[in-house]
């Protein structure tokens, strides 16, 4: 493989004030004993571990997420992303995105991330009404993700995101527009819109709490695109809407079939090697074993049917056109091998297709899972 796919570099935080019932991520309720100083520096360390694997390639885009990375203080922050710059190659113009939680929110520290590199930062919202908050078992009240938008804006970030959840327990049409309408007047350059679902190893599912049903699911998103959409913000991707200019160039990356370093607990990574292989990685899930320098859980080689389906899986998560020739540059695998799933997707109406693109249908993006069946 001559031509190697752009880098990102993601670094995982596992804690947080409290975990909640819907969460299916690596995230553990902090414990007083724990030093978030020391896990940093063992970040630090497993990244130099790991900078064989991309040599002198540039990290475009660098994302910290968890957990609640903003229980680290602005001192330990600064050390990390100091660190990071030590080691690595960060492009002069990287998205730098760290995930806060509104009850964590404070301006001194949050000035602070910022003068120590942190450009983008997204703000678990999950909802302005009080009682879903408390369903999701959320510490933060409506106020303060308000106070965290604004205090975004007041540092003058050229970008932030809201992340918003719908689908909630018992919730309406007008209790998810509403939620809309709230996170809109903020005037968020980005909004991550995620349907609620049940995940395994979770507490909601084992105590499973009253959803919507399909009809009010459908009727809560054709409205809320509307909306969204009649504000200005274009759907890049299925749970993700932006301004122009404005989406998460971080995600993109993932979504393009784009190459990740992943460092932290639990975090996984994908790197193509220039022998034209690909590499996952998946670092150790326990806290404690990684602290104790044990980074590295398992890596192993992607296989080239299974390259196939995760590109595919990834590229049709956008709603912009897939450049055809990206299929065998980034995978290796030849058009020829998945000609015939191709034809069952055009033939289905899930994809077009002309001389240099595949375009996702509208049938395609409600009927996802059915479209990618074809490339099992």
């Amino acid at each position: 493989m001559l031509f190697l796919p752009p880098l990102s570099l993601y670094l995982h935080i596992p804690w947080c004030m409290k975990k909640c019932p819907y969460c299916d991520f690596h995230a553990i309720a902090l414990q007083r004993e724990v030093s978030l100083k020391e896990y940093v520096k063992h970040l630090l360390m497993d990244l130099e571990h790991d900078i064989q694997l991309i040599a002198s390639r540039t990290v475009n885009t660098l994302f910290i997420g968890g957990g609640t990375p903003s229980l680290l203080s602005a001192s330990v922050m600064k050390s990390l992303l100091d660190g990071i710059r030590q080691r690595v190659s960060l492009a002069p113009n990287a998205e730098i995105t760290m995930e806060a939680n509104p009850g964590t929110v404070e301006a001194d520290r949050f000035m602070s991330y910022q003068k120590a590199g942190i450009n983008r930062i997204s703000i678990g919202v999950q909802s302005f009404n009080q009682e879903q908050l408390f369903r999701l078992g959320r510490i933060h009240r409506p106020e303060d993700a308000r106070y965290a938008a604004r205090l975004a804006i007041s540092l003058g970030l050229r970008n932030f995101n809201l992340d918003l959840m719908h689908g909630l327990p018992e919730q309406s049409l007008s209790g998810a527009l509403n939620d809309i309408a709230q996170a809109i007047a903020l005037k968020p350059p980005h909004v991550s819109w995620y349907q609620l679902t049940i995940e395994p190893n979770t507490l909601f599912a084992s105590k499973p709490p009253i959803l919507p049903n399909s009809d009010t699911l459908w009727d809560i998103y054709q409205n809320c695109n509307q909306v969204l959409t009649s504000a200005g913000y274009q759907q890049y991707e299925i749970s993700a809407y932006a301004q122009p200019g404005f989406q998460c160039r971080h995600n993109l990356n993932y979504w393009r079939f784009g190459d990740y370093l992943g460092i932290g607990c639990a975090a996984h990574g994908k790197l193509s090697l220039p022998d034209g292989r690909v590499m996952r990685t998946i670092k150790t899930r326990s806290p404690y074993s990684y602290m104790q320098g044990n980074y590295l859980a398992k890596h192993y080689e992607v296989l080239p049917a299974d390259l196939t389906l995760e590109y595919f899986m990834n590229r049709f998560r956008l709603m912009e056109a897939c450049p055809r020739i990206e299929f065998t540059t980034f995978t290796g695998v030849s058009e020829t091998t998945v000609r015939s799933a191709l034809d069952q997707a055009l033939t289905g109406n899930y994809i077009t297709e002309n001389i240099t693109h595949w375009q996702i249908t509208d049938k395609g993006r409600l009927f996802l899972n059915s479209l990618l069946e074809l490339f099992i």
